[in-house]
């Protein structure tokens, strides 16, 4: 059914249904939704939870990922995500938008939009995406105040710190801010742009315990591995951040340049989702039938 139905919603929040993910064993599989199409699409490929990637999200805008947009502007990607497929869904929280204050209010922002957990990263503003050079660390006990901060506004929402420090301060750098994040609050750590195998084993063997998500994105630094090699690497989460975005955004590139070579569409039918694949992702027959047995139920004989 849709949304809109009380009884087919959760009874369990969305942190508590993404800690369980977490928790069931195995590697958690989140790949990235940068709206609520993409997220129905991955829900039918049987995904079971979902990330919101700020690099993903910032690009279907058309704006870089500097640190820019709005906790508000954020959360509308939320509520779209979370309404269309209702999975328990990961959100990039940047560098918290300000200090503690700020975090906090991200954090009951994000977390009444629908979001089952975020992470923080430990990078200043401006902030940069985490495969890129020149990134900017903050302060490790700033970054774990934040942490805390995001710890005591929220309900259940999971909390993942996310260190940009490998490429700057080494892996012992990284290690030991993780470690700090964990003491001020954190349920589990991001190590981002691991560039080897080996990397993402010794962080792994340093944390014991500590649950670890990977970052498998494309064109960066770290070399292509599956979700079952992260997970035998130590890892109980991995995500594709942005290739639902890329995917997109090079079949739209190839659908404008055939429209404004021939002036038609025709060349690209083949390529297009269909109106009776759309009306069948979206749902439109069962809010119909919603609207119907409403009408019904109403209306005297």
């Amino acid at each position: 059914m849709t949304y809109l139905t009380a009884a087919e919603l959760p009874l369990e929040s969305a942190g508590e249904r993404f800690r369980a993910l977490v928790e069931q064993g195995g590697i958690a599989r989140l790949p990235g939704a940068h709206n609520g199409m993409a997220a129905l699409q991955a829900k039918a490929a049987g995904f079971k939870g979902l990330y919101l990637s700020g690099a993903a999200m910032t690009a279907s805008m058309g704006i870089p990922d500097l640190g820019i947009i709005t906790v508000d502007e954020v959360a509308v990607f939320i509520r779209q995500i979370t309404r269309a497929a209702g999975l328990p869904l990961l959100v990039d929280g940047d560098t918290g938008y300000g200090e503690a204050l700020n975090v906090m209010h991200m954090v009951r922002t994000f977390e009444d939009a629908g979001a089952g957990a975020v992470h923080l990263e430990d990078q200043l503003l401006p902030k940069k995406c985490g495969h890129l050079n020149d990134k900017k660390l903050a302060d490790a006990r700033d970054m774990a105040a934040k942490v805390a901060a995001a710890a005591r506004a929220r309900r259940h929402l999971y909390i993942v710190a996310r260190t940009d420090a490998a490429a700057s301060e080494g892996l012992d750098g990284a290690v030991a801010r993780a470690r700090l994040y964990m003491e001020a609050g954190a349920d589990a750590i991001f190590p981002e742009a691991l560039t080897t195998a080996e990397m993402f084993r010794e962080f792994a063997a340093r944390m014991p315990g500590v649950p670890l998500l990977a970052n498998m994105t494309e064109f960066g630094r770290t070399p292509f591995f599956t979700a079952s090699e992260f997970e035998e690497m130590g890892y109980r989460m991995v995500i594709w951040p942005v290739s639902s975005l890329r995917v997109a955004n090079k079949a739209q590139e190839k659908l404008y340049a055939a429209l404004a070579r021939d002036g038609s569409t025709k060349a690209m039918l083949g390529e297009m989702q269909t109106r009776a694949e759309l009306y069948e992702t979206i749902g439109l027959g069962q809010y119909e039938a919603l609207d119907a047995s409403i009408v019904a139920t109403v209306l005297p004989e």
